[in-house]
């Protein structure tokens, strides 16, 4: 099979299950479950990747085994969270903006679709790191698990001290700045884009280039889109001390507390 033909069968997978989902939605009225399947879905596209694809067999294994571990982790951790909870605020005033049968309709393109499509783009690198034999293990290889692994460490370890310091009563309202926290704001959405750049890495690695962009799209959507800017506007109007504590702190590299 061809690159495109592989990556039309992932597209087709990854449509599926979001359709699915969607309909799970309609029937508990909860679009929330869509979180709960963002890093489930890369499994889903890696795996479709792996099955289809005939590339160096350790490189497959090794990228399969990272996607695996980042992905599963994340929807285990999203879905011990919330659960509970019920359905996220901003999916609940779309509900009452659209009006609940509108909103069915509603949800499936600017939620479900939307997030399915996103995920098959960013999925890119996934693909091009298995489909082109490219040479044996290397530098790029090792030094993107390297970095993954930087990035593994921040993203689970600032979800571990933010969930910690949640639990605690005598922290609400307060702000988180020991730990990852410390040295940067959004220590989980550094780590998610650290993890998606060494990914990246073995796709070059492979001899694949302009599939990169996965990665680069992934980094955008949390810095500019869904990610810190949408959280940051939130937080700077809703929690006491934030402010000054964006003034310290950096808001995306890790880095040393401005005095």
């Amino acid at each position: 099979m061809t690159f495109l033909h592989i990556y039309l069968l992932a597209l087709s997978a990854i449509l599926s299950m979001m359709t699915i989902l969607w309909l799970i939605s309609v029937k508990i009225k909860n679009v929330s479950i869509v979180d709960l399947f963002w890093g489930f879905g890369f499994v889903v596209a890696g795996a479709v990747y792996y099955i289809s694809t005939e590339g160096l067999e350790a490189r497959k294994i090794l990228l399969m085994s990272m996607v695996a571990l980042w992905g599963l982790r994340l929807s285990i951790h999203l879905t011990l969270r919330n659960h509970g909870k019920g359905e996220d605020f901003r999916y609940q005033k779309f509900r009452r903006d659209f009006g609940e049968h509108r909103y069915w309709w509603y949800s499936f393109f600017s939620v479900f679709l939307l997030q399915g499509i996103l995920m098959w783009l960013i999925s890119a690198p996934l693909l091009g790191a298995q489909f082109y034999t490219g040479n044996e293990l290397g530098i790029l290889d090792f030094t993107g698990v390297a970095i993954w692994i930087i990035g593994f460490i921040f993203e689970a370890g600032g979800d571990i001290q933010l969930a910690r310091f949640k639990e605690n009563p005598a922290n609400k309202g307060k702000v988180l700045n020991t730990g990852f926290w410390h040295y940067t704001r959004h220590p989980n959405y550094f780590g998610d884009a650290a993890v998606w750049f060494g990914y990246g890495l073995i796709c070059i690695s492979a001899g694949s280039y302009w599939p990169v962009l996965g990665s680069v799209l992934m980094t955008a959507l949390i810095i500019k889109v869904s990610g810190v800017a949408l959280l940051e506007k939130t937080l700077n109007t809703t929690k006491p001390g934030y402010q000054e504590y964006v003034r310290r702190t950096s808001a995306f590299i890790p880095w040393f507390p401005r005095k």
